[in-house]
């Protein structure tokens, strides 16, 4: 009896027409063990794979590991990681509009489910090198193949490839059985949605080559600039694992109010620690310059400068400038000289970064910024920017800023959109919260009202929102807090009936007070129905400072995926058991009780003394040279701690440093005696 079985060669015959498209045409299934897919195979049996009335389904190698596909989201998150890795843009970009074609036809079987792909983590069979499928043909016969091809167009048609066919029931179960094994097998994994919406963005790719022409674009359509085209191909998106959800949420709300909002966008980015603040930062000052004319400032304390610098580069591709405070220095790090202070106004990049030094010492530079006009400034670890009249029962008082906060102010009127970025908004009393959302007004009245909005006084806006004070219950004062700022149209349908109802355009961001009158009854018991709904949701201080705990988004549900918007991170702390420390030599103790003793003397009569406390500690903890020079410098003149301070590794407690330089300039003798001794 003669063998069924039939042997084909890439070397006797083309295999992707004398076996595959034969086979594949009309065909009411195809099961395969791919080992490895590429897209080109619907090139070379695209009409073939169309002609198919079932499905056609794959099972694939990756270099998955176990723990990746222990949840869905793992297993999309690892399986994008891979596909970006592949660089997919290359295959577009070398193979143009055939390569648009055949992924514009590949994402329509994966799309419709006609194409079904798996793949399968390494580690569990090692690399999948069996090649094999079986076809079940138009009248219902099946056949069975196995060779060393792969499912790609240079296997089918370039490379030396074998294969046998064989029709027998055995060999046709036998196959069937390999393939189930795989494709029910629990680590297998489908095809992530995103690889399956990257293939369509690929197939209609277009590189737009001036920003002219990406802002042109949205105004032809009437329509915002597309984001998501600036950042889709960005290190961000392709090498990491892109944006947590609530970040995408801060990008978008910044740039909507920078094209839409009067005043631009004016938010306190206040998320807890680890959350991503920089890149949410960054990528809205991005979307900002390009879609602006001027440039963007970025204020972060000096220890950060070159941190911002290289996340904005490895993250965004984004290129800036730092300014030292004798010459720009670039992303490439090349340097641009500069004769005096003049040389900040010649930033070589659309985004420069300075230290807040520069503005908390008054530097002749940081004056020469206050007559410069940004498109946005970004001020990180802006909790330094503190009032000094800080205390109980003093927050009515007019603020008596440090040197940091008066910069604000005055720099807030010279830009159309400004981030304020501080895990801790509020460090000692309430009153910080607003003070920051004091240097976003002085910009834009949409953030506090006009000048004499209820929201400008402190003590009272803070006592009404945070219930010390109880809500008023006449009319016209439930207007007072309600009007100016008047929230628009897009927050909720009671604004925008307000608004209509008092022709109120976008563009004005308060009522007037005797508008009341105007209004009709039932928009008057409207304003009465939600005034404590405005009071918990609409108020300035919601409005205007975003902040987001990790428990929060640890804990909460993403209603498109059923898990967390954040995965829990379990971290286990060794070493905090106080047996567990290392102890400090005898004359380190002493120097650290020392230093603590004095400035605990200082502090009875100046309230910046924290400053110095740290400032020895972390002095002394560098080095013992280094914590001698710093009593030194204090045994010597006050003048010269503004020196010491330049060299202090964290920067964040200088706020206070140009604080303690304006008090008291002597020692008193107790004192001195307690700095000697601890020299």
């Amino acid at each position: 009896m003669a063998s069924p079985i039939k042997r084909f060669s890439s070397r006797r015959q083309k295999l992707a027409e004398s076996f595959l498209a034969e086979r594949l045409r009309g065909a009411k299934a195809y099961d395969r063990i791919a080992g490895y897919f590429c897209g080109s195979i619907i090139e070379t049996a695209g009409e073939a794979l169309e002609s198919v009335q079932g499905p056609i389904r794959m099972v694939c190698n990756s270099g998955l590991h176990p723990q990746d596909v222990a949840t869905a989201r793992a297993a999309a998150a690892a399986l994008r990681q891979e596909w970006c890795g592949f660089e997919p843009e290359a295959l577009v970009d070398a193979g143009g509009e055939g390569a648009k074609g055949r992924l514009s036809r590949l994402h329509r079987f994966l799309a419709s489910n006609k194409l079904q792909v798996k793949v399968l983590p390494d580690q569990h069979f090692g690399l999948i090198h069996g090649k094999a499928g079986v076809i079940t043909l138009p009248d219902g016969a099946k056949t069975a193949f196995l060779g060393s091809v792969n499912e790609s167009k240079s296997a089918w048609t370039l490379n030396y490839e074998l294969l046998w066919e064989d029709p027998s029931p055995e060999a046709v179960q036998w196959v069937q059985e390999e393939f189930d094994s795989l494709w029910t097998h629990h680590a297998a994994v489908p095809l992530a949605e995103f690889i399956i919406e990257d293939i369509e963005r690929l197939s209609r790719r277009a590189l737009v080559t001036s920003v002219m022409d990406w802002n042109e674009e949205a105004k032809a359509k009437a329509e915002d600039p597309k984001a998501a085209a600036v950042f889709v191909e960005a290190p961000v998106y392709r090498k990491q694992a892109g944006l947590w959800e609530h970040q995408k949420f801060f990008v978008k709300l910044a740039f909507d109010a920078h094209l839409h909002n009067p005043g631009g966008a004016r938010f306190v980015l206040a998320d807890q620690v680890g959350l991503g603040k920089t890149v949410q930062l960054a990528m809205s000052a991005e979307l900002m310059a390009l879609a602006g004319d001027m440039p963007v400032l970025v204020l972060v304390p000096k220890s950060l400068v070159w941190q911002w610098q290289d996340e904005l580069l490895e993250l965004l591709d984004m290129p800036s400038a730092v300014w030292t405070g004798k010459n720009w220095v670039d992303e490439n790090e090349v340097e641009y000289p500069a004769i005096g202070p003049e040389g900040i106004r010649k930033c070589p990049r659309r985004v420069g970064i300075v230290p807040t030094s520069r503005a908390i010492f008054g530097c002749a530079d940081a004056e020469l910024i206050k007559t410069l006009w940004f498109e946005c400034i970004i001020v990180d670890e802006s909790h330094n920017a503190r009032r000094q009249n800080l205390g109980p029962g003093r927050d009515a008082e007019k603020p008596d800023p440090n040197n940091l906060l008066a910069f604000l102010y005055e720099i807030s009127t010279h830009t159309k959109s400004m981030l304020l970025a501080t895990a801790t908004p509020v460090q000692l009393r309430p009153v910080e919260a607003w003070d920051l959302l004091d240097v976003l007004s002085r910009g834009s009245e949409a953030v506090l009202g006009g000048m004499w909005s209820k929201w400008r006084r402190a003590d009272e806006a803070l006592a009404l929102v945070m219930g010390d004070n109880a809500p008023p219950a006449d009319d016209l004062e439930m207007w007072q807090w309600i009007r100016t700022p008047l929230p628009p149209r897009s927050e909720h349908r009671d604004f925008d009936i307000l608004r209509r109802s008092l022709d109120i355009p976008v563009t004005q961001v308060s009522a007037n007070g005797s508008d009341w009158d105007l209004l009709k009854a039932p928009d008057k018991a409207r304003v009465r129905q939600m005034f404590p709904r405005f009071l918990s949701q609409h108020n300035p201080f919601i409005r205007h400072i975003v902040r987001r705990s990790r428990k929060y988004l640890e804990e909460t549900k993403d209603p498109e995926t059923g898990e967390p918007y954040l995965k829990p991170i379990a971290v286990e702390l060794l070493g905090e058991r106080d047996e567990d420390a290392i102890k400090l030599p005898l004359y380190l103790q002493e120097a650290y009780s020392l230093a603590e003793e004095f400035c605990r003397k200082l502090g009875e009569r100046m309230k910046a003394s924290g400053f110095l406390r740290t400032l020895l500690l972390r002095r002394v903890g560098s080095s013992i040279a280094a914590g001698r020079l710093t009593a030194e410098k204090m045994l010597g003149s006050w003048q010269d701690i503004q020196a010491v301070t330049e060299t202090v590794e964290d920067y964040e407690e200088e706020g206070e440093a140009g604080d303690a330089t304006g008090m008291s300039r002597t020692l008193t003798p107790e004192e001195r005696t307690l700095v000697e001794r601890f020299v």
